[in-house]
């Protein structure tokens, strides 16, 4: 084990974790699939701590991880558009049943992007007049070259629909995204951008769950087929937004654990990896249980997604929870 990227007092659970396999698990009537937010995270590809010695190519680890889980979250599409190209290759190199949720592109969700990482033919067309620095915001693209990226981020999503391996496009607003009168128009937008691909949708900031807005906000996302994340974030920060469970589609319902580390929730600061360093105990996994079975009473689907993506914590986790939920269905169904 290389001790550079696991230095934390709780590492060593995850050190003596078994490697997992986390398939399908099947509870009450719902299909619940447990994974990771990512495969290629640098804590995680680093020597001993996930992947066997000889698995060092991008398709040999999106083989090794797709053998030992039944889903992922691809978050790369966050930082870049991944083209039709990539996501042909994932089909290919993942088994039949395997799925894929896909962050969105942050353009698409409120947030800034490096203007380096955009294809030439958006790069090359923003108008000088808009760029200040190195990042851009869509507020500030032209409304063609706005359509453009939604254009090329949901054609890269259709050899994961056309296979069946496409859970949802997750859109994760910024925290400075708050309700509004124009929230109704926000959601058609994304809707006809991305047409019938499925879509998940995150908030980051507690306005959208305040109890005077959250149903009618799940009413919204009912009338254009959205599901509503469920999302553990670290307490007490001004970004921290309340555990509601709720269904808004009835064939998926989706859960993401970002950890708890409140201290460096919001410090811009503080790097990915340390944002993200918390492996998650027996009696919290446990609380998450009871979600998830919640869920599964009412939806066809549930992914649970670890986004504690620091070494193997994120996967020590989900074969945890699957362990933990394995024994639940076997208790209900002896």
């Amino acid at each position: 084990m290389d001790t550079r990227h696991d230095p934390g007092p709780e590492a060593a659970r995850a050190r003596e974790a078994p490697l997992p396999d986390v398939g399908r698990i099947h509870v009450e009537d719902a299909d619940v699939r447990i994974g990771t937010a990512g495969w290629t995270d640098r804590t995680l590809t680093a020597p001993g701590v996930f992947y066997p010695p000889d698995v060092r190519t991008p398709e040999d680890r999106l083989r090794y991880y797709a053998s030992r889980f039944s889903m992922v979250e691809a978050d790369m599409g966050f930082y870049a558009i991944p083209d039709r190209a990539l996501t042909e290759r994932w089909v290919e190199r993942t088994p039949d049943d395997f799925v894929f949720d896909v962050k969105a592109h942050a353009l698409m969700t409120g947030h800034a992007t490096d203007i380096a990482r955009l294809p030439p033919s958006i790069r090359d067309a923003i108008p000088r007049s808009v760029v200040s620095g190195s990042r851009v915001y869509a507020r500030n693209l032209p409304i063609e070259l706005r359509d453009e990226v939604w254009r090329l981020f949901r054609e890269a999503m259709e050899p994961l629909h056309e296979s069946g391996k496409l859970g949802a496009v997750l859109l994760q607003f910024a925290p400075w995204i708050h309700p509004h009168r124009s929230t109704p128009a926000m959601f058609a937008r994304a809707r006809e951008q991305l047409g019938e691909l499925p879509i998940a949708v995150e908030f980051r900031h507690p306005s959208w769950l305040e109890p005077r807005l959250r149903e009618r906000l799940w009413e919204q996302l009912r009338d254009h087929d959205m599901t509503y994340v469920v999302a553990d974030t670290p307490p007490g920060t001004p970004t921290s937004v309340p555990i509601v469970p709720a269904i808004t589609t009835p064939d998926l319902a989706i859960i993401r654990l970002h950890g708890r580390r409140s201290e460096l929730w919001g410090a811009r600061e503080a790097t990915v990896a340390e944002k993200y360093r918390y492996l998650y105990d027996e009696s919290e996994l446990r609380d998450w249980l009871t979600i998830v079975l919640e869920l599964a009473e009412n939806a066809e689907r549930v992914h649970v997604v670890f986004n504690n993506c620091y070494a193997n914590y994120g996967a020590t986790n989900a074969l945890e929870i699957a362990n933990l939920l394995r024994g639940e269905a076997a208790g209900r169904h002896p």
